[in-house]
């Protein structure tokens, strides 16, 4: 079956853990006992019904506050497919949280109150889910309810959201009207609101088109592990393991390897049960090539006329995660790029961006925590790179602090300097 991750997101206490937990609840996805702590928690709590929030927000920090804090993960299935579920955070100091959760997103779900309509935080991860580059977009407007299912209401925030979305990198748009608390318009469709004609919220994500998002057209296989059992059975096998970043591999396929510029033919593909006839994103693969070249983990295997870009200078977008200190021009970091690691100088700040108002602070010096700018890169090694917006695999990276290991930030590639 198919599997489509997505993330939550919007602004404090417009629904999104309730959302998720009606999701799980509704779909027959919880376990008893599941169900039976989030009761006893909500009896303890002194709430008259079940809180089906507490299902996702697993802290004991996020159950004292009412809010979500960390990331949470869920996994549930229909028939139709297989869902991984990013409930991230709605206050603005976790933006960094929202970031690490929807980076692998296939769509993003962002709440809004019905009553309070448009707010800062919505714009604000509408346009991190846009600078991310995740290709579908669900406006889900929450709380209908308590606006008496007023379509008026519900007119009004779609046209205001979509005035804003126009500023937007967003291909696939919908919006639909729910109530999470009970459950309209979330697994199956309500009958307080016969004037939407959409579809319920779980439909949407059971049938959104997500086959043509992935780049099948340029083939990139970062190298990861080089397998040599070492045996007398098999002293002849030398395999490279990896996950596929973009295109289609096939036994036969004319290859080169980056960045020794050799080529060869792909001899055959072993997949986890076996030989398999093509792999594409995101199958992990191990590839055997006819010839023997000298080839280690970081490199690319790629094809002879569809080669990524080859360089040391990169321009990139990105989101400051550290705590500890600021970024600064001329400070100095280890790079992860795919499975190659390099370390890279911060050449330019040429601005912070205000998420709020896009605006472009050309002045600013620094990022400090939460905060996204567009920098130059140089690295001390050639990477082998896509632009983000051609392929998120090949176009992230994350840069980690020489001295603590911790990762700082997380980087969206742009091109090379002009």
């Amino acid at each position: 079956m198919e599997l489509l991750r997505f993330a939550t997101a919007g602004s404090v206490d417009d629904g999104k853990s309730t959302l998720i937990g009606r999701l799980l609840y509704d779909s027959k996805s919880i376990f008893e006992d599941q169900l039976s702590a989030v009761e006893d928690a909500s009896e303890r709590m002194g709430l008259e019904g079940t809180n089906l929030a507490l299902l996702t927000d697993g802290l004991r920090a996020e159950r004292e506050q009412g809010i979500t804090i960390d990331v949470a993960y869920r996994y549930f299935a229909t028939p139709k497919r297989k869902f991984i579920i990013a409930d991230t955070p709605g206050h603005t100091q976790y933006t960094r949280n929202m970031v690490t959760g929807a980076s692998t997103a296939d769509l993003a779900v962002v709440l809004i109150d019905a009553r309070k309509g448009v707010q800062e935080q919505s714009r604000r991860h509408a346009f991190l889910a846009s600078l991310l580059r995740i290709p579908h977009l669900v406006l889900a407007v929450n709380k209908m309810d308590l606006v008496d299912y007023d379509e008026a209401r519900f007119d009004e925030i779609v046209e205001e959201f979509r005035a804003f979305a126009t500023k937007l990198d967003v291909a696939d748009l919908t919006f639909i009207p729910i109530s999470a608390l009970h459950g309209d318009n979330v697994v199956t469709r309500s009958d307080r609101m016969d004037w939407f004609q959409g579809p319920s919220l779980l439909h949407h994500l059971e049938s959104v088109h997500i086959a043509s998002d992935r780049n099948l057209i340029d083939a990139r296989f970062p190298v990861q592990y080089v397998i040599r059992p070492q045996t007398d059975e098999f002293h002849d096998y030398r395999g490279y393991a990896g996950r596929v970043a973009g295109g289609v591999f096939k036994p036969g396929d004319e290859v080169v390897v980056l960045p020794s510029g050799f080529g060869t033919r792909i001899a055959a593909i072993d997949g986890p049960t076996g030989p398999v006839e093509e792999a594409f994103a995101p199958m992990s693969v191990t590839i055997r090539l006819e010839d023997d070249l000298d080839v280690s983990r970081g490199d690319m295997i790629c094809r002879p006329n569809n080669r990524p870009a080859v360089g040391q200078d990169l321009e990139a977008m990105v989101c400051w995660m550290s705590e500890a200190g600021a970024l600064t021009p001329r400070s100095k970091y280890h790079l992860k790029h795919t499975t190659r690691w390099a370390r890279a100088m911060v050449t330019d700040l040429h601005y912070r961006l205000d998420v709020n108002t896009l605006h472009r602070d050309e002045a600013a010096e620094s990022l400090g925590l939460n905060e996204i700018g567009r920098v130059g890169l140089r690295a001390t090694q050639p990477l082998f790179f896509d632009e983000y917006r051609r392929n998120r695999e090949t176009g992230s990276f994350v840069l980690v602090d020489e001295a603590t290991n911790n990762t700082v930030a997380a980087g969206m590639i742009l091109g090379v300097p002009s």
